[in-house]
């Protein structure tokens, strides 16, 4: 792959069906080990339903993007504005045999730069994901906090994760 084949686009409805396959595909390769296969199952039933994803389109808050490279969707990411203006990056998903391509970078590089005004990213990640964290440490993030996924008891262990973008 070269950056040239690498399309990043505003998701569409018709993209859905593909982007909850690669978000299905990933959290069971990411998450298996962590979970088990049984609760990853519960969670991307939840989380990634075509209805739940639908939701996410064309919010003004934020952008939910995707990652081509001819006519597959290869990533995914979306992000959005808190109130202390913070871009929040709620997702960040490239396909596993894609992944070390330069596509999740790309991706990360494209989702923050929607929010231009931002003082800082943040990011929650699981606890336990050692590839994510330090693909984000070499991004430029680093450790915030630890937490459970927005304050919830059924989810994962998060860490809070930010990074300056702008001086202050």
């Amino acid at each position: 792959m070269t950056q040239k084949d690498l399309i990043i686009r505003d998701a569409l409805a018709a993209d859905l069906p593909a982007v909850r396959s690669l978000l299905v595909e990933t959290w069971h390769d990411t998450y298996d080990g962590i979970y088990g296969w049984r609760r990853v199952a519960e969670i991307t039933n939840a989380w990634h339903s075509l209805d739940a994803l639908n939701a996410q389109l064309g919010r003004d808050s934020g952008v939910f993007l995707i990652a081509l490279l001819g006519e597959e969707v290869v990533g995914t990411a979306s992000a959005r504005r808190e109130p202390d203006r913070a871009a929040m990056l709620t997702r960040l998903y490239v396909t596993p045999t894609r992944q070390g391509e330069g596509i999740g970078r790309t991706l990360l590089q494209v989702a923050l730069a929607c929010f231009p005004d931002a003082p800082v990213a943040r990011l929650e990640v699981e606890s336990q994901n050692e590839l994510a964290i330090a693909f984000y440490e070499r991004m430029g993030f680093f450790l915030q906090r630890q937490a459970r996924f927005d304050g919830r008891e059924d989810t994962p262990n998060t860490l809070i994760m930010a990074k300056r973008l702008v001086m202050i």
